[in-house]
This record gives structure tokens, sequence and C-alpha cells, in this order.
């Protein structure tokens, strides 16, 4: 009798393992890399709250690639190649023929969280309706950004607007700020050292990685203070590195280039993989309110984040060590900072 209860117990337990595994998640978010990982939270709020078997993301592949096994997210797929836009139709002319690829998309997902479109719109209408072509699905659409004059982190926003949609209790919809959420794997810090080899990089030396760029040139401190402060750097022997992007490569001139060449030594143009790489290996990050500043504090590197216009309250990167400095003037970008450089270097332990 004990013997035919344990299998019972086995085959109940199996049984409810496979109904959880069944349960998943997919979140459908446009934006660039700093959104997707201010989406972390969220994705663990999902899988802590309902008990989903798995949490993919929809996204721009160039930025959720690097998710899956080093987060929360469990897979992604690329958004560029979903066909979303179909979704804004009007609903009296969209229609779905029999193993339609969005019918497919969203075929395994019990819940569906979408950052595209408004409520009541014409796209969260016909997700609907596609969702419920293969199965009952609940769909939730949440904004991207907070309304004018909202001054809760984001994070804390999309999690607060999903609990509130979904009936979970308040007390659940809670960020944790200082927890690593992108884990390094050692073939990240493997890649990372032989990119620092390649750049002629001292590994006996304390290093501490600059991006000077961002999207947008408002958001972007004024070059001259990030030259200061590598300069300074160097001058207590600590390496410093130059990480520049495509954005970067592009917007500086050529004086400029030369300036940051014969400041300290630089990469460009590295895959997002690289990238992770690198900040691996670093002590320190000093950036501009971008996407890289996001990932290298979520990796748990010491960073210094740089705001300008953006409102830090709202948007600051989340991480076990991050030093938030703001200067709203207009004149962020445009001139040098008498002071700040000295308090960013005041910050770092070396």
């Amino acid at each position: 009798m004990q013997a035919r209860d344990d299998i019972l117990s086995l085959l109940e337990a199996t049984d409810a393992q496979l109904a959880r595994e069944s349960q998943r998640a997919v979140i459908l978010q446009p934006g660039a890399l700093g959104d997707c990982l201010l989406t972390l939270p969220l994705v663990k709020l999902l899988k802590d709250a309902l008990d989903l078997g798995g949490v993919d993301l929809v996204g721009h592949a160039e930025y959720v690639g690097i998710l899956p096994e080093r987060t929360c997210v469990d897979g992604v797929r690329s958004i560029d190649t979903a066909e979303l836009h179909r979704l804004f139709t009007a609903p009296a002319g969209f229609d779905l023929a029999d193993r339609d690829p969005l019918i497919h998309l969203f075929a395994d997902y019990s819940w569906i969280i979408t950052f595209l479109g408004e409520p009541g719109s014409d796209f969260e209408q016909n997700l609907i309706f596609t969702a419920n072509c293969s199965h009952s699905a609940e769909v939730i659409t949440l904004p991207l950004k907070p309304p004018e004059g909202e001054h809760r982190h984001v994070a804390q926003f999309h999690v607060e607007q999903f609990a509130r949609q979904s009936s979970l209790p308040p007390d659940q919809a809670k960020i944790p700020e200082k927890e690593v959420t992108i884990r390094v794997r050692e073939a990240d810090r493997d890649r990372g050292v032989e990119l620092l080899e390649q750049a002629g990089i001292d590994l006996s030396r304390r290093l501490v990685v600059i991006q000077p760029g961002s999207g947008g040139q408002k958001k972007c401190w004024h070059l001259d203070n990030f030259l200061a402060t590598a300069k300074e750097l160097r001058d207590r022997d600590v390496e410093v590195l130059f990480l520049l992007g495509p954005a970067e490569v592009e917007r500086f001139r050529p004086s400029e280039k030369v300036q940051m060449h014969a400041t300290a030594k630089c990469v460009a143009h590295l895959a997002l993989t690289q990238v992770v790489g690198l900040l691996s290996c670093a002590d320190a990050f000093i950036g501009n309110d971008s996407g890289v500043t996001h990932l290298a504090a979520g990796m748990g590197v010491r960073t210094v984040a740089l705001f300008g216009p953006t409102d830090p309250a709202v948007y600051r990167p989340l991480g076990r060590t991050v030093t938030v400095f703001r200067d709203p003037a207009e004149d962020f970008a445009r001139k040098p900072s008498p002071s700040l450089p000295k308090e960013v270097l005041a910050s770092l332990p070396f």
C-alpha cells in the first residue's frame, strides 16, 4: 500500500510540474537595451507570483539576444520578424488564416503582456482575438513610459500596473533595487580577457570602462568631463578603456576621437556579448543614461551614472553598487563641468 501511495504521489507531483511548465508568459517589448533590462523585475514578478514555467521576451534581437541563460528571461523572439505591425489594422479589416504565423506566435502562452498599443486600441483588440484563436489567454497592455509628472521608478511603475490589472496583492509589486539581475558566465569572462589583451590593457591593474555616448546627444555629459576623469584615473595608476558604440563613432568629430585615443585606449563596434565580457572584467563603469550603463549596473559592476535632462528617480540603473550624479542644466552636454568630474572620482574607491 505504501509503495502504491508513493507512486501516486510521484505521479501527482509530475502532473503538477507539467501543468506549471505549460503555463508560460510572453512580453512584447519594443524598446532599446535599457528598456529591455528595466523589464527584468516584471519578468521576475511573473515567474514568482504566477508560478509560471517560463517567460519569453519578444524584442529587437540585438538587445534581447543576451538575456537567456544570463537573466530570468527563458527565451527570446525577434520582434522584427514577428509581423506584429498587422495587429495595428482596424479590427474590421483584420483577418487571420488557418495556421497563421501570428496564431502560432502566441499559441504557447497563457499570459501575454504588451508594451505595444494602448488599452482598448485596435492593437489590443486584435491581439486578444489572435490569442483566442488557439486558446484562452490573459492579455494585459502596459504603458512603456510613466505618465508626465510620475516620479516612481519605471520598473516599479510596470510591476504595480501589472499587479493592479491582474489582481495581485500590492505587497507583491516590489522591485529589488540592489540585486544582480544579469549573471556572467565563464565564457563571458574569457571573452572579456581576450578583448582586453587585444586592446593592450594591463590585467594586473584596476580597470575603469567609460562609455561617453548615449542614444540621445542631450543625455551625453560633455566629452571634456570624461577626458578629465580618465586622465585623473590614469594618474592613479588605473587602466581606462573608452567603449564606443556606433552612435558615438558617428557623432564624435575626428579631433575628439584623437583626444580620446591620446588619453586612453579605445574599443569600438563591439557586439553586445563582447560588451558583457568586457564589463565582467571591469572594476568600475562610468557612463551616461544609456543601455550599457543599465547593463553594467545589472551585472553588479560598480557603476557611476551621469544624468542630465532625464529624471534618475524614474530611469536610474538598478544594481548592487550604483552612484547617480545629475546635472539638469541645459548645458549638461554643451559645456564642461568645473566640479562634477571631481565628485565622480571621489565616488570611486581607488
